[in-house]
């Protein structure tokens, strides 16, 4: 939820995370230290704890034959895999989703959809267990629903989350 009230997710079934490898925001992980099974946390979660604030700069206005005719907003390109003759400036290591659609252009918003706005968490802990050697190997239980690694040096998670 958004602390306007909106709901943006709900999640049904259980997540697992590994706490002190790469699925989760710290501020998150933090306050999982030390819960248990049956646990719940309520959190208020800046931007700049999740996913960042906006930044303009990542918005990009490109000619529209540059695309596939078949283009429709929301659609995603991976920053490495552009339309040659796209802005050079363009961050490779962004995902773009194409926000507005024009005869002459297109918009490009390399932010993660959750960029500048604070959330607000409800966790329940339905079970706590020791991690196993390839979760701690490889930093992470493989979830990556709140993975933190960065992007750009932008916004944490930006990469994964779209």
């Amino acid at each position: 939820m958004d602390t306007l009230g909106e709901e943006l997710d709900v999640l049904d079934d259980p997540v697992e995370f590994l706490i002190g490898g790469d699925d989760l925001f710290q501020v998150i992980e933090d306050a999982l230290q030390g819960c248990s099974a049956g646990s719940t946390i309520n959190l208020h979660i800046e931007p700049e704890q999740g996913f960042g604030e906006y930044n303009e700069q990542l918005v990009f206005l490109e000619p529209r034959a540059l695309f596939p005719d078949l283009l429709e907003e929301g659609m995603t390109f991976d920053g490495t895999a552009l339309p040659a003759g796209c802005n050079p400036n363009t961050p490779q290591d962004a995902l773009y989703t194409v926000t507005d659609v024009y005869p002459e252009h297109v918009v490009l918003d390399g932010n993660h959809p959750l960029a500048g706005i604070a959330l607000l968490l409800t966790l329940k802990v339905r079970a706590v267990r020791e991690a196993t050697q390839v979760e701690i190997g490889s930093g992470t239980a493989g979830t990556g629903f709140f993975k933190v690694a960065a992007s750009h040096d932008v916004a944490p998670g930006s990469h994964t989350l779209h």
